[in-house]
Formats: structure tokens, sequence, C-alpha cells
């Protein structure tokens, strides 16, 4: 798609920091997930709209090059900071000075006012885009994506709850920031209900969804064929990264539910989990496995490492529905994804969901995380075969909402905005 002229207002150059993941990272593998998809799309439509992005990330490996075009008008800078491997999420913040040198080289290299912006993402891209912001002295835009006050307050059982030095540095981000972008009207009011925000500094922009990718296509029998998957299967699909948040443990119970009421359904359920651990579910990798195993089901749950995103949409094609239980969730862009390709949702009534969701229309809500109430929904599938067909159809129609570019449009407002505010400071 060809650049547009920039709107009057609008930054021309922005620089975008994602410390602890990086763009270019396949989704579903350690921390790469909806964050990323989010920063590649909103980074190209951007870019679309006349406004230059680089994104600074923490190199990961040694002798990546310096920058890297994502797209027309969107470079990857590599942020030397720690060492390339082996350096969990929860020790990052120890590096965020040598992160932050790393951002202040690079724009010390070219002329003054090169960057307009700085739009953060995550807590730990937060402080340095505070830094960063003060010193150019341009305004600071910032995405939480979760914040650890609203993860706390729903752990899965054994989970690691985040920590003191997070929450404060949520709370120092929200006060320094000159705007401040939710995913819903939800997340907004826990902007301010949790960390005080003031409510005319948060923005509600709805993530969006890459429509050319993700749509119903040539169908499910075709997406099945191309799998592998029996075309006359029943078949729920989990698709992220494997760790309690996420909570795939709940459809495995609830299919071990199903099978302990109809033994014969064995034959032909096929329960795909597509994804790698990531978070507090590194430490224990298997656990899913073993689960499935003591469960009796490891028959029919099939383990899939995480693929790029054109066979993510097959694997979404092929389902009868997409099954997402989390504890919590900023928005839940799998759900959008899955409804864009024409498959219904049963999801976690949690976070974004209710809005990514349409209950009783492109899926069904559940009110907290009883493999039984899953159970008793993923039945419905079974015993109600065009239940697919006739959710999906709608599913696809709900998902049309959320195009990437009126997200990029929004976001763009959002920019303007906090650069007429800081001009009158």
């Amino acid at each position: 798609m060809p650049r547009r002229l920039r709107r009057a207002g609008t930054p021309r150059r922005i620089a975008m920091l994602s410390v602890h993941t990086s763009p270019l990272h396949q989704p579903g593998t350690g921390d790469a997930g909806g964050m990323n998809v989010y920063i590649v799309e909103l980074a190209r439509r951007l870019a679309e709209l006349g406004i230059e992005v680089e994104v600074f990330t923490r190199a990961t490996t040694g002798g990546l090059p310096p920058v890297v075009e994502l797209a027309p008008g969107v470079l990857v800078r590599h942020v030397d900071a720690g060492p390339y491997e082996g350096l969990a999420k929860e020790e990052l913040p120890a590096q965020l000075c040598a992160f932050t040198h790393g951002v202040m080289q690079a724009e010390a290299s070219q002329r003054p006012g090169y960057y307009d912006l700085v739009h953060s993402h995550y807590w730990l891209s937060g402080h340095v885009g505070w830094l960063a912001a003060q010193r150019w002295g341009v305004p600071l835009v910032h995405a939480m994506h979760t914040m650890a006050k609203v993860k706390n307050a729903a752990l899965a059982k054994g989970d690691t709850p985040e920590p003191a030095a997070r929450v404060i540095g949520e709370t120092q981000i929200v006060a320094a920031a000159d705007r401040l972008i939710a995913n819903t009207e939800e997340e907004a009011e826990e902007l301010v209900r949790h960390y005080g925000a003031a409510r005319e500094k948060v923005a509600v922009v709805h993530p969006g969804v890459n429509l050319d990718r993700f749509r119903p296509a040539d169908g499910r029998a075709a997406a099945r064929a191309r799998l592998g998957l029996p075309p006359d299967a029943v078949i729920p699909l989990f698709a992220g990264r494997i760790q309690p948040l996420k909570a795939p443990d709940v459809l495995v119970r609830a299919v071990a539910v199903l099978l302990d009421e109809d033994p014969s359904l064995r034959e032909r359920l096929v329960v795909p989990v597509v994804g790698g651990p990531s978070g507090s579910g590194l430490a224990k990798p298997e656990r899913l496995h073993k689960l499935a195993a003591r469960l009796g089901v490891a028959d029919v749950v099939r383990f899939q490492p995480p693929v790029d995103q054109d066979r993510l949409a097959d694997w979404y094609r092929s389902a009868n529905v997409l099954v997402m239980p989390s504890y919590s969730e900023s928005f839940g862009l799998v759900a959008i994804e899955a409804q864009a390709c024409g498959t219904p949702v049963i999801a976690a009534a949690v976070g974004g969901l209710p809005v990514a969701v349409h209950d009783g229309r492109s899926g069904f809500l559940v009110s907290g995380h009883d493999p039984a109430d899953y159970a008793r929904l993923l039945r419905r599938f079974v015993d109600q075969p065009r239940l697919t067909d006739e959710l999906g159809a709608a599913a696809a129609h709900h998902a049309r909402a959320f195009g990437w570019d009126a997200s990029a449009a929004a976001t763009a407002d959002v920019y303007a905005g906090a650069t007429a505010r800081r001009r009158k400071v």
C-alpha cells in the first residue's frame, strides 16, 4: 500500500520502544505474543499514514545487524544491553540503563530533533521512554499491555505474583506519560482506579487484526487437509503461549471431563495446543504434557510448536472453536484473529475478552475457570454440528470492525493530542 501524506499535527518520526521482545520474533515463543503482533501491525500502518517508525529492542543473539528494515518506513534497531541469551524478563530491569544508553546514542548520531515522540510498550520500555522523552523534550505515549496489579488480582494457582518493583515502576510511568493508550474502556478504568491515572490522559484504542491474512479463505475442510487433520473431527483449539496465565490446562481438564462423560468421543476429538512455553511456564515446560498424560487424554491432545502467521490462520480455520480460558487479557488478539477466520471462541470473561468476543453471537464467555463449564460448551459443538458455521459467520462479521487501519488512525490522533498538549506546557 502506498504511503499517504502525513496529517498536520502528527509526528514525522517516532521512537517506538519494545525492550523485552522484538517485533522480529516469532509470536508464541518465549515472551513473544500479542504485543509483538501489535507493534508490527501498528508500525506498518503508521508508516502508511506517513509517520516513520523506528523500533528499539534488545539484541538477544550475537551478530544481529544494528538496523533492520521491517517494512517501508519502519526500522528495527537492535540495542546491546546485557548478555544476548539466558536473560529472563525478570532480570531485565538491571539492563535498562544500558538499553537507555543505546537509545540515546542512536538519537545523538542524528540531527537535533530527529524524533518527535516516544511510544513505549510495557513497563520496562516505559522507564526508558520516560528518560528519552524528557531528554529530547518530546511527548511520551505509553501502552501498558498488561498491568501488575491487574495480573496479581487474578493469578492462576501456583503462578508467581508480579514484584513490587514493577508496581512502583508502572505508577511512575503513568504519572510521567503525556498520554496512555488502553485497549478497552475497562483497561482505562483500571489505569485510573489502580494507578491514579488522570482520566483525560487515557485514550482507548482497540487493537486490530490483519484482515488480509486472517479471513475464512477456502474454508475448514481445506485448512484441515493442509494440516493433515481428520475432515470429520471435532477440534477445539488452544493457540498462544504455554503459561499458567493463559490457562491451557483448563482446556485439557475440560477435554478430560468431556471424555469421562462420553468415551465414544475419543475417536472424533482432536485438541491442538499451538504455542511454546513462556513466562512462569518456562520453569516446568513439560507440565501440560504431564497433565494430559495423568488425565488420560494425551492421545487426543496434540502439542504443536509456534507457527508463522499464515500457518496460524490455517489452525484457526481448521478448528470448530478456539478456547481461550485466560486469567487475564488486556485485549485478546488471538480471539479476534480466530473470529476473523470464521471460527467462534469460548473465552473467559476477563479483561478485554468481553469486547473481543460478542457473547452468544460470535462465541461464548465463561465466568470463572471451572473445566466443567468449558466442557458443557464444548459439548454444544459436538451435539450441534452446524453451530460452528452459524457462530463462525457472525464471528467473521464481528472481527471486521477491528481492522488495523482504524487502530493506526486512532493512535495517530493520540500522538497529535500528546504533541499539542506538550506545546501548551
